[in-house]
């Protein structure tokens, strides 16, 4: 995929956004991601449109300690919310979090996506069983990036001493990579 618009301004070097297509073209229509939108979001002037971005910061004791976000349209809360949750509730580091399988579910379309290994073939069989329709994903979406700050974990954070930044971007992305100094 491409960043943005993958257009840069002649001359400038800034690269174009995308953010046009988060309006709705066409109300009642699906859009890429299967979202169908109202009249409320369709493009007029001076309208902010629909948006998921999410870049997040995490304080622990008033200081920031957690810092990440991803692209991926619908995705985005879901990207980043699954590997805050991996960090804080399982414990896992920053790079395992973000490593992590995922699964979405958007309401509209009532389907359930899933990442590559996001859940056991018995659990699918469940959810089939149960009546849910379920999209297996073929490729991994978004591509998260995050920063601890004092740790690669949250459990390394609380005892201190741990390497002042640890990033990690979505090893099983088609590029990017964390790096510093």
């Amino acid at each position: 995929g491409s960043f943005g618009a993958g257009v840069v301004a002649a001359g400038t070097g800034i690269l174009l956004n995308n953010e046009m297509d988060d309006f709705t073209q066409k109300p009642g229509v699906p859009n890429l991601y299967g979202l169908v939108q109202g009249e409320a979001n369709a493009i007029a002037p001076k309208k902010t449109p629909l948006s998921s971005m999410s870049p997040t910061i995490l304080a622990k004791d008033g200081k920031p300690f957690m810092v990440i976000g991803s692209p991926g349209g619908s995705r985005i809360i879901t990207i980043t919310l699954e590997a805050i949750v991996n960090v804080v509730d399982h414990g896992m580091n920053i790079q395992e979090a973000i490593d992590a399988p995922r699964i979405h579910h958007q309401w509209l379309p009532d389907t359930v996506y899933i990442e590559p290994f996001g859940l056991s073939p018995d659990t699918e069989k469940l959810l089939t069983g149960m009546g849910y329709r379920l999209d297996l994903a073929e490729a991994t979406w978004g591509q998260a990036a995050g920063i601890l700050v004092g740790g690669k974990s949250l459990a390394e954070i609380e005892k201190g001493g741990g390497a002042r930044y640890n990033g990690a971007i979505d090893s099983r992305a088609a590029s990017g990579k964390a790096i510093g100094y």
